[in-house]
């Protein structure tokens, strides 16, 4: 029986696979990552490009409207905490950032933040923001005057009504006059009566009865008459309602 060749001339035992699967794989990961990198016709991987103009925008831009808005939200709730003169402050920011915002969102927010607060700066903005340029800026601060009410507001949103190119912010200029339920407001939503559009009209008449506490119908013309003399104007009884309506 022949000998056993020596130990030493016998061949290495080949390395463990999983010795060098780690770096294989790390290999692969970095070429595919390479691959999506520099694929023809492609600047790079979407998400990273999204991130990227993320990022570059907020450089140059600062933060979106939503951020702005939530941070807003933030500022008011810790004012509102705080003392008087916060509250004063945190107004006067207000005031001044509403003539550099661009976004007619944040403004509409800045207005309705700035309606809960009673100061000078406060009632600046609402006041200027019936003469935003755009439309839903000076709806909304319709309805803001609404809810602060007094001669001040029926003042305000009967000029609104009379000054505004935009029907929908006339509109609600009116229906807002009719939530006030001020007297005051009768001689404008009277002068409504006449405009040529129905739909000025029909307003007009719905917050004619709002403000006077009495339902005459939607017949503009007894309206009309009830609003040249309340004296001589027929009451609305429930037989005429019916006798209306078959």
């Amino acid at each position: 029986m022949p000998a056993a060749p020596p130990s030493s001339s016998l061949p290495s035992p080949p390395a463990p696979a999983s010795s060098t699967l780690p770096r294989r794989t790390a290999a692969r990961g970095a070429a595919i990552v390479v691959a999506l990198l520099v694929l023809p016709g492609c600047a790079g991987w979407k998400p990273f490009q999204k991130w990227e103009r993320a990022a570059k925008d907020k450089d140059k831009y600062g933060p979106t409207a939503d951020a702005r808005i939530k941070d807003l939200v933030a500022r008011s709730k810790a004012a509102t905490a705080g003392t008087a003169e916060q509250r004063l402050e945190f107004t006067q920011e207000l005031a001044a950032s509403v003539l550099q915002e661009h976004d007619p969102r944040v403004r509409v927010k800045i207005l309705q933040t700035a309606a809960a607060y009673d100061t000078a700066a406060a009632t600046a903005i609402c006041k200027g923001a019936l003469q935003d340029p755009d439309d839903q800026v000076r709806i909304a601060a319709c309805d803001v005057w609404a809810k602060r009410g007094g001669d001040e507001a029926v003042a305000l949103l009967a000029s609104r009504f009379q000054n505004d190119a935009d029907h929908d912010v006339r509109l609600r200029a009116l229906r807002m006059l009719g939530e006030l339920k001020n007297k005051e407001a009768i001689p404008v939503l009277a002068k409504a009566l006449e405009d040529s559009d129905p739909a000025v009209q029909y307003r007009a008449v719905a917050s004619l009865k709002e403000v006077s506490g009495r339902d005459l119908g939607n017949d503009v013309n007894v309206w009309r008459a009830w609003a040249a003399d309340p004296s001589t104007a027929p009451e609305w009884s429930i037989a005429e309602q019916f006798r209306r309506i078959f």
